[in-house]
């Protein structure tokens, strides 16, 4: 079975384009960088995408900008590359009759995750305010009554709420290729990665995860910088796990003319204050710094239920928190 994988020299693409040739596929790929699996190619150039979708049987769809956004300056250049480019790919399935869709989506379209108010039970908190964060109030209170929240996992039939350039066009992808699964009877695997890390990662840019900011700062003899007060949860998962969920994802069988969403995690939610003080300790220091900080357009807490991808794609996470922290410490980035 032959595979197109877009964005195939990228951090993810990449190790998804190994894992899909490891399990048996006959890889091609698409990236403005010419990879081992063909020549250099924009997602966002219909004859491109056309030569790269000859004789495919699936396609997985891992092109995108990545990042937040630094500023709204930003805002065209992901329409462009995430909703652009997505719907130039899904024309040309159409026309090419490649009915199969692995889609790399991310779990920024739930924006805050879940939370429980002792009064109001389960509530959606509105986006925190710059004057909250200026006076170091990080934790989303209750929108009814202002209370204080419980943190709880957050599952795929959660309302989308984005609140970044980069979340609303990854939304933006689910909602084109629900469409275009409706209209060409096709079947869509949508994969919310969660904060994934490891080898190749992106180093020290403003697009950059925060586990490759805080390995490039350590490798810099630099300490992590840590924002708000390290206490923000999140749900960290290796990338050689996020490979293996794509694997499972393109064996899936898929429901024609739907798209089916799966949080990709491990299960293991930690602070963003304890992974850079892992890191630090793996790496010798020096110790992170909690510096008040914060940018707008960051959520305080998403920790991810799996269970949907446990049950119904066989997958679950394999490499450990401590185990990926150590391994990622020496990794090579990209």
């Amino acid at each position: 079975m032959r595979a197109l994988v877009t964005g195939a020299a990228g951090f993810i693409g990449s190790h998804v384009a190994e894992a899909l040739g490891a399990a048996g596929y006959e890889v091609t790929g698409l990236d403005l960088r010419r990879t081992p699996y063909g020549p250099a190619g924009d997602v966002r150039d219909a004859e491109a995408v056309d030569r790269a979708l000859a004789g495919a049987d699936l396609v997985v769809h891992q092109a995108a900008k990545v990042g937040l956004g630094v500023d709204v300056a930003d805002l065209p250049d992901y329409v462009s590359v995430n909703a652009h480019g997505t719907a130039v790919l899904l024309a040309a399935m159409a026309r090419r009759d490649v009915r199969r869709l692995v889609l790399a989506s991310s779990m920024v379209v739930y924006g805050e995750g879940a939370y429980d108010c002792r009064e109001h039970g389960r509530v959606r908190p509105g986006p925190r305010t710059a004057r909250d964060l200026a006076d170091g109030v990080f934790e989303p209170r209750c929108p009814a009554c202002g209370a204080e929240l419980a943190g709880a996992t957050i599952g795929e039939d959660a309302p989308p709420d984005p609140r970044n350039a980069y979340a609303t066009t990854k939304l933006a992808q689910e909602h084109l290729a629900a469409n275009w699964a409706r209209e060409t009877g096709g079947t869509v695997v949508a994969l919310r990665y969660h904060n994934v890390y490891g080898p190749r990662m992106p180093k020290d840019t403003p697009y950059s995860g925060v586990a490759a900011i805080f390995r490039s700062a350590l490798e810099a003899g630099r300490a992590p910088r840590v924002f708000e007060d390290g206490r923000q949860r999140r749900d960290f998962v290796h990338v050689h796990d996020v490979a293996a969920a794509n694997v499972a994802a393109a064996r899936a069988q898929g429901t024609p003319g739907a798209l089916r969403a799966y949080n990709v995690a491990s299960g293991e939610p930690h602070t963003i204050g304890e992974m850079a003080s892992a890191l630090a300790a793996e790496r010798g220091g020096p110790e992170p710094v909690i510096t008040g900080e914060y940018r707008l357009g960051d959520v305080r807490h998403i920790v991810a239920s799996p269970a949907r991808a446990t049950g119904e794609l066989g997958f679950h996470a394999t490499v450990a928190f401590a185990d990926g922290m150590k391994s990622f410490a020496a990794a090579p980035l990209g």
